[in-house]
């Protein structure tokens, strides 16, 4: 099976950096890669393109055109005169591209090369962990505008930084630094911006060498374990594990490690 084709996309690039490992780029520099309805339409085609047909890809890097910007949130000159039942729908299409984003079986390593701002954040919240260039900020500021963030920010900034700290935040709009992102468990290693990429498609790379299966259900386990009691979870890790003891790639790296060899892994 081959890395699997992509429409000719309007608002995003996609490249395959290797066989096992795609870099997506919300494109649209002009604007501060801001979410509007189209980037909504092709973020919500992309990933569920690669949950229901991954092909050999094994890891996605996911970060913004330019130097400056990952994503300015929602579009908001093209949100200006719309009608309640226009946003609504555009909300819509947004909810179910961030859950198809969080439920991608693929793991997600965010490259945030600018501002996350908004939806911004909230899409950055939804991969699996992240890096971020050292000239990034990061906010919430939509309650400045009179609306709230609705697409996971009131959940997932408690469960990176705890309750008290996301209130402030989210509460206030308050920007805060990559180095900030970093002190309180949010952003994973801050970088120079001209190190950012490389760094984050090193670990790509590395995560795609590793057994595939084994890779989707680690991310599995961590995702759901963490939201049952601790027996439970265990229980739900123990069925994880036991799902990956008859498959060819668990006998594939156990042969090559008596055999002193690199594994070769197939996926099955």
């Amino acid at each position: 099976m081959t890395s699997p084709a992509f429409p000719v996309y309007t608002t995003l690039a996609c490249t395959h950096v290797s066989d096992h490992v795609l870099q997506v780029c919300l494109n649209r520099p002009e604007v501060g890669n801001a979410l509007n309805t189209q980037m909504g339409v092709e973020l919500l085609d992309l990933w569920t393109r690669l949950t229901d047909v991954p092909g050999e890809v094994r890891c996605v890097v996911f970060t913004g055109s330019g130097s400056k910007i990952f994503c300015g949130g929602g579009d908001l000159k093209e949100r200006n005169g719309m009608t309640p039942q226009a946003w609504q729908h555009q909300h819509e299409i947004f909810e179910r591209l961030y859950w198809a984003l969080i439920d991608l079986p693929l793991p997600v390593v965010g490259a945030i090369n600018g501002h996350a701002y908004g939806g911004g954040l909230e899409m950055a919240l939804c991969c699996d962990f992240l890096y971020a260039s050292q000239e990034a900020r990061f906010a919430l500021p939509e309650v400045t505008l009179g609306i709230m963030p609705g697409m996971g920010g009131t959940q997932n900034l408690p469960r990176a930084l705890g309750e008290r700290r996301a209130k402030e935040l989210a509460l206030t709009g308050r920007p805060f630094s990559a180095a900030q992102a970093h002190e309180w468990g949010l952003v994973n290693q801050v970088a120079a911006p001209e190190e950012l990429l490389a760094l984050a498609l090193e670990t790509a790379q590395r995560i795609a060498a590793n057994a595939p299966l084994s890779v989707r259900q680690i991310k599995k386990s961590i995702r759901y374990g963490g939201q049952m009691e601790l027996r439970t979870a265990y229980r739900f890790e123990v069925e994880a594990y036991n799902r990956l003891v008859d498959t060819d790639d668990r006998r594939e790296g156990v042969a090559a490690f008596n055999e002193k060899r690199p594994a070769v892994f197939k996926g099955r």
